[in-house]
């Protein structure tokens, strides 16, 4: 078969039109055009926003998440609880009841709920004086430069339901993620790389609690394809089928991309589906990748310097280190969002020797991260975040032991830290009860929306105004519940006194 005979081909099939596509199609289309007279002429435009463009002046140009898959325990980290010690092994079983504690399938079966004080030591750091435990020396040295949130809160008590609200808004499934929010509001930065990147971090816990997590929370749901999360790969191809097959040169693909830009670009023309723009875009975007991820990838122009900050582990692909310093190159290159998954947070058991063995991949990398980006300049336009889904519940799970212990899921209050992009370092927001249950500073309660909220303001975008049409309903990352944006913890907000 010819050309020729392909162009005929692609047009019979382009307008053979099946008798359920021309219901839809004339009611699709009868529909819009009565809508369109019933409409006032200000809401005429509201299907066709245009993205691209801030609302307002950024402070972040990009965007690092470090999310810790599993639910990291703010005693042993963050939440210093020491009168804890002077109730080991108290049942506080009467105080859950009170309070109305959900439990999860894993404790819902215990005689008692013994409180269990952290095996951690906690000290004092900085000019703010924070309290960071033993777990996190490198972190501690930092704390000037971070904002530590202790009053984070969610309303999932399960992981796949938290990381979806964490990561797109909403408990259920087929919604936008964060990335891909801020891909489709703010277009790309580098047209030779992703606007949305993921890598993927080994969890070094011999025999942990690793939690599976889906594509859902780094998917583009009801945007466009192309606004998608691109994994890179630590182990092999950075990007799988990325390479030319064999027999195949540059101008042989070029050739091939040409006659199938030009099919395509007639189907559209006939057909107008948005998804064959995506894809023909996805194809030059992967034939420039094919020049950009290689250098990419290549460590080699990194110094000794670098892997002093971030630790040897850097050399390794796969481990958490090698993540962060990918994560910086991104940056540097432009890549609008980057996410670093790291699993295996999930101590239900045996928590002072797995949470040392996960706190221990993060924290001399995540300082040589901060301190990397500071030292380049561009920790001024980069938004760093870093945490988990939920927190820890103060009582042990099962039998308590001290060197065995291990922690429920608890989402009414759990700790993370930002940094850079305006951020305040050298802050602690918010304070919780003495069994680190409840947020006993109400004005300063971080919902997961806040923090959704918080993140599209630092990168130039209100909240309230970004949104997606979607099924007639305007569609927000933050949803339809009330959200704010908390500017106690920034030096300056367009959004302040604006809930």
């Amino acid at each position: 078969m010819n050309y020729t005979d392909i162009l005929k081909s692609v047009d019979l099939t382009n307008t053979a039109v099946s008798r359920r596509q021309f219901f839809r199609n004339n009611a699709m289309g009868l529909g819009a055009a009565a809508l369109t007279s019933l409409l006032p002429k200000e809401l005429m435009g509201a299907a066709g926003k245009v993205t691209g463009q801030p609302n307002f002046e950024p402070k972040a140009k990009r965007v690092i998440y470090i999310s810790l898959i599993g639910g990291p325990s703010q005693f042993e980290m963050f939440d210093h609880k020491p009168m804890l010690k002077n109730q080991y092994k108290k049942d506080i079983k009467d105080f859950l009841v009170a309070s109305g504690q959900r439990l999860t399938g894993m404790t819902a079966g215990q005689a008692s709920f013994p409180v269990a004080p952290s095996f951690a030591d906690f000290k004092q750091y900085g000019e703010s004086g924070a309290w960071v435990s033993d777990t996190l020396p490198n972190i501690a040295k930092m704390v000037d430069d971070i904002c530590i949130i202790k009053t984070m809160q969610t309303d999932a008590i399960n992981h796949e339901p938290a990381n979806q609200l964490m990561y797109t808004g909403s408990m259920q499934a087929g919604k936008a993620s964060l990335g891909s929010w801020l891909s489709y509001g703010l277009g790309s930065l580098n047209n030779d790389l992703p606007t949305f990147c993921v890598l993927h971090a080994d969890p070094s816990v011999p025999n942990g609690n690793t939690q599976a997590i889906s594509s859902r929370l780094w998917g583009t749901g009801f945007l466009p394809g192309k606004h998608a999360g691109v994994n890179l790969r630590s182990q092999g191809d950075p990007v799988l089928y990325l390479k030319d097959a064999p027999g195949i040169d540059r101008n042989m693909r070029r050739n091939m991309l040409d006659g199938l830009s030009a099919l395509n670009q007639k189907t559209l023309q006939q057909v107008g589906d948005p998804e064959i723009q995506t894809r023909m875009e996805q194809y030059e975007m992967a034939y420039r990748m094919q020049m950009s991820v290689p250098d990419l990838t290549d460590m080699s122009d990194e110094s000794e310097h670098t892997y002093e900050l971030y630790g040897e582990e850097a050399k390794t692909p796969g481990s958490f280190a090698y993540t962060a310093l990918m994560a910086r190159r991104l940056a540097e290159r432009g890549v609008r969002f980057t996410q670093i998954f790291h699993r295996g947070w999930d101590q239900h058991v045996n928590l002072p020797t797995n949470l040392g063995h996960q706190c221990r991949d993060i924290d001399r990398a995540c300082y040589g991260l901060i301190q990397d980006l500071k030292q380049r300049g561009l920790l001024e336009d980069t938004l760093v975040v870093c945490g988990g889904e939920f927190g820890r519940t103060v009582y042990s799970q099962g039998v308590l032991n001290e060197t065995t212990y291990g922690r429920d899921h608890h989402p009414r209050c759990f700790s993370m830290w930002m940094a850079g992009a305006g951020v305040k370092g050298g802050m602690v927001y918010g304070d919780t009860d003495e069994y680190s249950y409840n947020i006993i500073t109400p004005d300063q309660k971080m919902h997961v929306r806040d923090l959704h909220a918080t993140i599209l303001e630092r990168s130039g975008l209100d909240f309230h105004k970004f949104s997606y049409l979607h099924q007639g309903l305007e569609q927000k990352i933050t949803g339809v519940e009330p959200a704010r944006v908390v500017t106690d913890i920034l030096h300056s907000s367009h959004m302040a006194g604006h809930g």
